[in-house]
């Protein structure tokens, strides 16, 4: 089974509120990116990847199950919980091998513009530092390569 998919909503943010608005799910990676409006989301996109305590039955919700939300930075969008900046760019950094690459660096790009061209207010974890140095001016000369 299916959840409504990004096609029948306006933007990525009434998208996710309709189908996990009010849940007991945390947005995470790219999802959580489109959220933060740091990722504008991809035309046809069917799916979500969320942080949840357990498994659910859509087989286009990404279900990463936790024993608990604690330790997982997040902010509160209405009725959806979404990973923090932070706790998004360093799951994402973590994980690079598995992840989808151009919503990370098109994150980090628009976070440098954001921010007045800088990544100042980023805490990026040490064990991240290496593949974050690696993909930052990859980040900053995003838009100039578009």
């Amino acid at each position: 089974m299916t959840t409504a998919t990004r096609n029948e909503f306006l933007t990525a943010r009434d998208w996710h509120r309709a189908v996990i608005g009010g849940k007991d799910m945390i947005l995470r990676r790219t999802s959580a990116l489109e959220h933060l409006q740091l990722f504008g989301g991809y035309l046809r996109e069917k799916t979500i990847d969320v942080y949840a305590k357990q498994p659910g039955s859509f087989d286009n919700i990404n279900y990463h199950v936790v024993d608990t939300f604690n330790g997982i930075d997040a902010v509160r969008f209405g009725n959806v919980l979404c990973t923090s900046v932070n706790q998004t760019l360093n799951d994402m950094l973590g994980d690079f091998d598995n992840i989808d690459e151009q919503s990370l660096v098109e994150g980090l790009s628009r976070y440098y513009y954001m921010n007045g061209k800088s990544f100042n207010g980023l805490f990026i974890k040490p064990e991240n530092m290496e593949r974050f140095n690696s993909i930052k001016d990859w980040a900053i000369e995003y838009y100039d390569e578009v």
